[in-house]
């Protein structure tokens, strides 16, 4: 982490969600697993950790999701990170290939929002 210090801020974890696993239970787990490490080196360092899957997938069950893709979750899983990323000051996008992680950095940086490719960019929080 940067040596100098910043204000703390709400930072989203932007990785692969289905991408690679043919829509595999275990491996979209994994990817969320992967996402999640990044979250408590985040908040150690003074900011506060989120990512879009925290808020969508009860959404998404709550909609009636069956599938993933299926209309419910396509309605509520993108939008609701996007309009989570307004709340943002920052994307810290982790992990391999993925349209909606690069969506997320896209989005972010029409926003302002700093775009960070790993944790030792991230100053610690003053």
């Amino acid at each position: 982490m940067s040596s100098h210090a910043a204000k703390s801020m709400m930072i989203l974890i932007a990785g692969p969600y289905r991408s690679g696993t043919h829509d595999d239970p275990a491996l979209i787990r994994k990817n969320v697993e992967e996402m999640e490490s990044y979250a408590l080196p985040i908040f150690r360092a003074g900011h506060i950790p989120i990512l879009g899957e925290w808020l969508a997938l009860p959404l998404v069950a709550l909609a009636g999701s069956r599938n993933i893709g299926d209309c419910p979750f396509d309605e509520v899983f993108h939008p609701i990170a996007v309009r989570l990323l307004e709340k943002c000051d920052a994307v810290l996008r982790v992990g391999g290939s993925s349209v909606g992680a690069d969506e997320m950095v896209r989005v972010g940086r029409t926003l302002g929002l700093k775009i960070y490719n790993n944790l030792q960019e991230i100053p610690r929080a003053a």
